[in-house]
């Protein structure tokens, strides 16, 4: 692991509430598309639809509990990823939504302080190992659970095929 994978910086593109269910990230009448990158024009398409076109790469969402509930639905994970989502920021996340996106390569922060303390536009520094979060914006340190070293591995991998793709070539 390098010390450079475990700390990340970006802007809040936008701070949402609690149970943003995989609905709201990714309508179900997209499923049909296969390509993983092409899902992302289609994120919060129904809830939000101006929010994707304010995502720069690397920006963070910040929600509140239960973050990715709903379907299991791996193209919710994706279009985040691909709309080129930094990380994820949440109180907690349903499970299913936090596997996917370990496995895809898109980092997930457990804060349940962050909610209240990140705004629209901070700009922030999240340290996987040490579980810190710092608004840089107000200079506020906000606590964080550290994330699984063998999560960063997938991570730091671009997630679960390139890694295993990297192992087996080894």
């Amino acid at each position: 692991m390098s010390e450079n994978s475990l700390r990340l910086r970006g802007k809040v593109a936008a701070v949402l509430g609690d149970n943003v269910n995989t609905d709201l990230i990714y309508p179900g009448r997209f499923l049909n598309i296969t390509d993983r990158a092409m899902t992302a024009e289609h994120l919060f398409e129904l809830a939000c639809p101006d929010l994707r076109g304010q995502i720069r790469p690397g920006d963070f969402l910040v929600a509140g509990k239960n973050f990715g509930c709903g379907s299991s639905r791996e193209q919710a994970t994706a279009a985040v990823k691909y709309a080129g989502v930094g990380a994820v920021i949440a109180a907690s996340f349903a499970r299913i939504f936090y596997r996917n996106s370990i496995n895809l390569g898109l980092p997930l922060v457990v804060s349940k302080p962050a909610l209240s303390k990140l705004r629209p536009g901070d700009k922030t520094e999240i340290d996987l190992a040490a579980g810190i979060i710092r608004n840089l914006t107000t200079g506020e340190s906000i606590e964080a659970a550290p994330l699984d070293p063998r999560a960063v591995e997938l991570l730091e991998a671009g997630g679960l095929i390139p890694y295993l793709r990297q192992k087996h070539a080894a």
